[in-house]
């Protein structure tokens, strides 16, 4: 099988836009310049790795998002790195040969592919509520699974279940790692996730031939080690009490904090603040619209999108939205007070040193012993 740099030349493109690449590809990734060599030498000498991506209960927004990765992680690079033999969605073939490739790719590279799966199987009814080339999709999962070197969960079904898991759950939909629990599982949520977060960690699994360092939820730490909440641009607001009261309304405008409006950035962990989205573009704050939370477990079953959750404090956010307003006021309101308390007392010093006059002038210790004498 070919290497990644191999497809890039027949593509036409130069040594020096390959390193360019690796360098831009280490900086997505938050590695040190001293990485590039390591991931030029990577891309040069490993074959393409095989790839299965499998669609459970879903709707193929991981799939869209996907495929319109941006620089430095471009689409058409990004499929020469690996070698997609299945995919519902993006292959030519379909019925018989589809699943052919399906099979022959589990026989002839076990335990050197990764599976991928977007969606989630459903249990209920032995698995009937999804079916797929006449038969359950779980009995598909558990076959790609048995012989693959590790799983990606796309999006928020795979890894959480999201909407097809949300009460009361009719089809009994569970997230991959309730079925597959013997191979390492890699949760990439967000419904969908951000197309560069998907990207990059493909890059990192077959630059550095392992899984990225993963959370305690198994979520990789490059992209979701800190609270959207945390390098929200909005966040000075926040902590100064300010807040959109109504959408549309002066503090809107102004781009006062979301928070009251129902935004989940607080106990919701991603990269959408940093990263953005549609080439880094926007995100769903930056355009007037509160985060949902749809990267974390059960965000379906967490009431309205609108209603704002009044005690934080288990997430370390440092307080609810009235607590800080409040505290706000009232620190405002202490310095007031001091500052009039601090003015009143000088007005009245100043006030007293006029009635009483000039102080006489200050005599030298010979001008006082004369006058002793």
């Amino acid at each position: 099988m070919e290497t990644f740099y191999e497809i890039m030349r027949k593509r036409g493109i130069s040594r020096r836009s390959f390193l360019k690449y690796c360098s831009l590809t280490a900086t997505s990734l938050g590695l040190a310049p001293s990485f590039v060599p390591q991931i030029a030498h990577a891309m040069e000498t490993k074959p393409r790795t095989p790839v299965l991506w499998l669609h459970g209960l879903e709707c193929t927004c991981c799939s869209e998002s996907f495929i319109r990765s941006a620089n430095p992680l471009a689409t058409d690079v990004v499929l020469s790195m690996i070698s997609m033999d299945y995919h519902n969605t993006l292959m030519a073939a379909a019925g018989h040969q589809a699943i052919k490739s399906l099979n022959d790719t589990i026989e002839k590279y076990k335990g050197n592919y990764i599976l991928a799966v977007e969606g989630n199987p459903p249990l209920n009814e032995d698995g009937m509520f999804c079916i797929q080339a006449g038969k359950p999709f779980m009995d598909k999962l558990q076959r790609a699974a048995e012989h693959c070197k590790a799983v990606i969960a796309w999006g928020s079904c795979a890894s959480w279940g999201c909407v097809q898991a949300a009460k009361p759950n009719p089809t009994q939909a569970v997230p991959i790692h309730k079925v597959i629990t013997n191979k390492p599982i890699i949760k990439v949520p967000g419904c969908p996730p951000i197309a560069e977060v998907m990207t990059g960690v493909v890059t990192y699994m077959l630059t550095f031939d392992r899984l990225p360092e993963l959370d305690r939820q198994g979520r990789p730490k490059m992209f979701y080690s800190q609270r959207i909440h945390d390098k929200c641009y909005r966040r000075p607001h926040f902590d100064a009490g300010q807040f959109v009261e109504a959408f549309d309304d002066e503090f809107a405008r102004m781009g006062y904090c979301l928070y009251k409006m129902g935004c989940k950035g607080p106990t919701t962990y991603n990269a959408c603040a940093t990263m953005e989205w549609n080439e880094g573009t926007s995100f769903p704050i930056k355009a007037g619209h509160g985060c949902i939370g749809c990267s974390e477990d059960g965000f379906w079953d967490k009431g309205s999108f609108y209603d704002r959750q009044t005690d934080l404090l288990q997430f370390g956010v440092e307080a609810n939205a009235d607590l800080v307003g409040g505290t706000a006021a009232a620190v405002v309101g202490a310095a007031v007070a001091a500052h009039a308390a601090i003015t009143v007392a000088k007005r009245g010093v100043e006030a007293a040193r006029e009635k009483k006059g000039p102080e006489p002038a200050s005599q030298s210790p010979a001008a006082t012993e004369q006058e002793k004498t």
